[in-house]
């Protein structure tokens, strides 16, 4: 069972990672498109608009929220590989969250639901100091 729960935190650390990575990117991208909408000089009715400053809005909106998502299963990574009773609590409902996340988030959030709830990893993480 240790080696389950050490590969769950690799896992949840990993997989959370590539969210924090794709919100990072989707806020870049529309950070660019506000750029070079802003940039152009032949349609000034586009930058009165404020088109430049509402997509700076929706990229850093959609870029927090990604991350907002991310942070927990990182922090529930790094709790499972501590071997922290909190961390098997917090992997166990950022996996049920994860379920939704089809289809790699669905296959992390069974083998997080049934590795951690298994009463071999409830005493693992009973038995660290």
């Amino acid at each position: 069972m240790d080696k389950h729960v050490q590969i769950l935190g690799v896992l949840h650390i990993v997989y959370s990672s590539i969210g924090l990575l794709v919100g990072a990117l989707l806020f870049l991208l529309f950070m660019g498109i506000g750029t070079f909408v802003g940039t152009l000089g032949e349609s000034p009715e586009v930058v009165h608009q404020g088109v430049p400053a509402i997509l700076f809005i929706i990229g850093l909106v959609i870029g927090t929220l990604f991350a907002l998502l991310a942070i927990p299963g990182i922090i529930a990574g790094v709790g499972l590989l501590t071997r922290m009773e909190w961390g098997r609590i917090l992997a166990i409902v950022v996996g049920f969250f994860d379920l939704l996340h089809i289809p790699f988030g669905t296959v992390l959030g069974i083998y997080t639901i049934w590795a951690l709830m298994n009463d071999d990893a409830i005493r693992l993480f009973r038995s660290v100091p």
